[in-house]
């Protein structure tokens, strides 16, 4: 037996019927959930704000290619990438490709937002005043393995690995306050 037939082989059984039940799953097609970075082949769920990568915009036409370890393979613009369940691993494959694309274009709400939330969500920033969903858009999940329920009055995110902010939910389901350092809060939160 060749190394890449036992390579093949144990790739499989570490897979088992894991593997085999989401390789059988439909892929999704529609419409890219939020704003994304991407170095040109990788959109990582943490979405760091890092000048080097190029945000892929929420409303993106995206289709699902396929799955790979911890990873959902897409095309948009004729090109290939994949993006990254990096920090979000309790989250079910399928239910992380559909959280990231998703049928209904998303920028169809945005005539109907205020202008400042709009400019939040197109440049993706946060502002106090924003839903949950606007949230998303602007600046996508926080990771599960930080905020494992979107229920919660607090979602944690990051600019980098050392620069955490978080997003305070009021009573009214709306963004109440932007906490983190002040340099972290420059790069995402609009005023």
């Amino acid at each position: 037996m060749s190394f890449r037939t036992a390579l093949r082989a144990l790739f499989f059984v570490f897979l088992g019927a894991g593997g085999a039940t989401l390789r059988a799953q439909p892929l999704p097609e529609g419409f890219l959930c939020c704003n994304m970075r991407s170095d040109g082949s990788w959109i990582s769920d943490v979405n760091y704000v890092d000048s080097s990568k190029q945000i892929v915009p929420v409303g993106t036409p995206v289709k699902a290619t396929g799955y790979g370890r911890y990873r959902v393979f897409i095309e948009f613009d004729g090109k290939k990438q994949a993006i990254g369940n990096d920090y979000s691993r309790t989250v079910k494959m399928t239910e992380f490709a559909q959280r990231y694309i998703v049928p209904a274009d998303p920028t169809k709400a945005l005539p109907d937002m205020p202008r400042k939330v709009r400019e939040a969500v197109v440049s993706a920033r946060v502002t106090r005043g924003m839903t949950r969903a606007q949230v998303l858009m602007a600046v996508g999940y926080p990771i599960a393995s930080a905020t494992p329920d979107l229920d919660a009055p607090v979602w944690r995110y990051w600019t980098s690995r050392s620069a955490e902010y978080q997003v305070y939910w009021g009573a009214d389901g709306r963004v109440e306050s932007i906490f983190g350092a002040p340099a972290t809060r420059a790069l995402i939160e609009l005023e």
